[in-house]
């Protein structure tokens, strides 16, 4: 009797030892869990893992494809969502944020475009309005098996705008990449270092040096300087002044940046090549 149930029965009866758990591993990566929320797209583990490098690759190749990068960091960043949420456990903002899990959308922001361009809320809907952004437009989390974990990165993602206004932060090259290198150092998701490394490959050697000398030492030091911002209740500040929010959440503001040294120079070069042709033509039409 005891050896009844075969193999599998006696990893049973032994309590759960190592066979059981490698088990148990084995079928996690070959088997789909059940769908948690209304956009859960359930993957077993090798599935999260072809995802995850190809999403990846993607990603770095083209750091406009949004879905790739959403997908980059649901797949490679549990760890760092955990820790996340153990950050923000332990704060008591952060903890009516996961009880509450508010969104932010178009009509929540709404009552921004009302307010003086000095609020936060002002600032950040002059900020959405000039670039044509809308709140609702993040894209879902799908691959995050916990619904709680799954809301976390929703939040992370929802309140990147926020971020650029507070740290004065343009959607340029350069503001998007320093950015991305504050979100490393205040969440340690993978997807936010890669998109720095992917800034590093594709600028140009002067860029790359602005970006080193200048915006990556203010990234880092503004990102530890800075409390958790993922426990901050954001949509409870909107009124209040950007300025004196700044002071009360220690935030420093990003360098000035040039709206792409790379766009200049392209603008400078066509301009200088059509100043070159006036020149010939004028001298062709000159009279001998």
């Amino acid at each position: 009797m005891s050896g009844s149930g075969g193999l599998f029965g006696r990893v049973s009866i032994a309590g759960g030892g190592p066979l059981t758990a490698l088990l148990e591993l084995a079928g996690g990566l070959v088997t789909r869990p059940q769908p948690q929320y209304a956009t859960h797209v359930p993957l077993s583990g090798l599935e999260k893992g072809a995802v995850a490098l190809l999403s990846l690759w993607g990603a770095f190749r083209d750091p406009r494809r949004g879905d790739l990068v959403a997908a980059s960091g649901e797949t490679t960043g549990l760890p760092a969502i955990y820790a996340m949420r153990e950050r923000m456990r332990r704060s008591e903002t952060g903890r009516r944020i996961l009880q509450d899990r508010p969104l932010i959308t178009d009509e929540v922001v709404a009552p921004c475009w009302d307010m003086p361009q000095h609020t936060f809320g002002g600032a950040y809907a002059r900020f959405m309005g000039t670039r044509g952004f809308l709140a609702s437009g993040r894209p879902p989390c799908r691959f995050v098996d916990d619904p709680e974990l799954a809301y976390i990165i929703t939040r992370a993602r929802q309140v990147h705008d926020f971020w650029h206004v507070i740290f004065g932060c343009h959607t340029n090259a350069f503001g998007e990449t320093a950015l991305k290198a504050v979100e490393f150092v205040q969440t340690g998701l993978p997807m936010t270092g890669l998109a720095v490394l992917a800034g590093e490959w594709r600028f140009r050697p002067e860029d790359r040096r602005l970006l080193n000398e200048q915006f990556l030492p203010w990234a880092v030091r503004a990102g530890a300087r800075a409390p958790d911002l993922m426990c901050i209740y954001y949509e409870e500040h909107f009124g209040e002044s950007l300025e004196e929010l700044r002071l009360r959440w220690r935030i420093e503001v990003a360098p000035s940046t040039p709206q792409n040294t790379q766009k200049l120079q392209a603008v400078n070069a066509q301009a200088a090549a059509a100043a070159a042709a006036e020149g010939v033509s004028g001298d062709a039409a000159a009279p001998a």
